[in-house]
């Protein structure tokens, strides 16, 4: 049930285009400080997980590892997304609730 929540809440957001989605665009939204949050799907690579775990390490954003890259795509209405970077507080907030209360992974 937590999980469909987590999912709602992604796709809320995006359709509030308060999402940026896929490696690059993720990668420079935690760059720039305007990511709130990181997922990035429990499926991805070592070396994606790496990535982003030291790159949020350095700019203090957090980062969980939630679902697969189908789930975190399909509650965009996209394809396969292995990240994804939350931009808005309050989205944040809620999906950080909810990913707390299921003892989600955390980088």
């Amino acid at each position: 049930m937590k999980q469909d929540k987590v999912l709602s809440l992604i796709g809320l957001a995006t359709k509030a285009g308060q999402t940026a989605s896929g490696e690059f665009m993720t990668e420079r939204e935690v760059k720039t400080g305007r990511a709130a949050l990181v997922i990035v799907a429990g499926d991805s690579s070592d070396n994606t997980k790496k990535k982003f775990r030291d790159m949020c390490e350095f700019y203090k954003v957090p980062i969980y590892f939630y679902g697969d890259k189908d789930t975190l795509g399909h509650a965009m209405g996209k394809e396969f997304r292995a990240s994804l970077a939350i931009l808005d507080e309050g989205f944040a907030k809620g999906v950080l609730k909810h990913l707390t209360e299921n003892n989600e992974t955390i980088a």
